[in-house]
């Protein structure tokens, strides 16, 4: 392996990483947020569980753009493409990073070359996340349906 092949894999490498820890870091923050903020609403607990529904959409939301803003960056430091039915567009990055975080994978648009690690690194860092707001919400519920009983 030359020295432009190996740079080339740290520089993929470091994309992948700052993407993992800066949407895990945010969504260790959302969820903080929702715990000091939900103690708020404990008289209202249909409106608790729609806050943390919705502040875990925007959370991930975020994340996935992150992960887009990821694909962006790889691309035009030559780490691979996305092929198919791909323009290039914002949208574009984003849909496949919805389709990659959320592990849909719908097959439209598909990552080539060193690309396809970050692809695979979000779907496990997606999955992630998406179990942890879960298990955060449905400890919230049982909590909330203890307080009422």
């Amino acid at each position: 392996m030359d020295e432009h092949t190996v740079l080339e894999h740290l520089g993929n490498l470091g994309v992948i990483l700052l993407a993992v820890l800066l949407s895990t870091s945010l969504h260790y923050l959302f969820l903080r947020h929702l715990n000091r903020g939900a103690r708020l609403a404990l008289k209202f607990p249909q409106i608790r569980l729609g806050y943390g529904v919705i502040v875990a959409l925007i959370a991930h939301s975020i994340e996935v753009a992150l992960f887009a803003l990821a694909y962006k960056v790889s691309i035009s430091s030559g780490f691979g493409a996305l092929e198919g039915n791909f323009e290039g567009s914002i949208a574009d990055h984003l849909y496949f990073s919805y389709a990659a975080f959320t592990t849909v994978g719908f097959g439209d648009i598909v990552p080539t070359g060193p690309l396809r690690l970050l692809a695979g690194m979000e779907a496990l860092t997606g999955f992630v996340l998406i179990t942890w707001t879960a298990s955060y919400l449905y400890l919230e519920m049982t909590r909330m349906w203890k307080i009422q009983s």
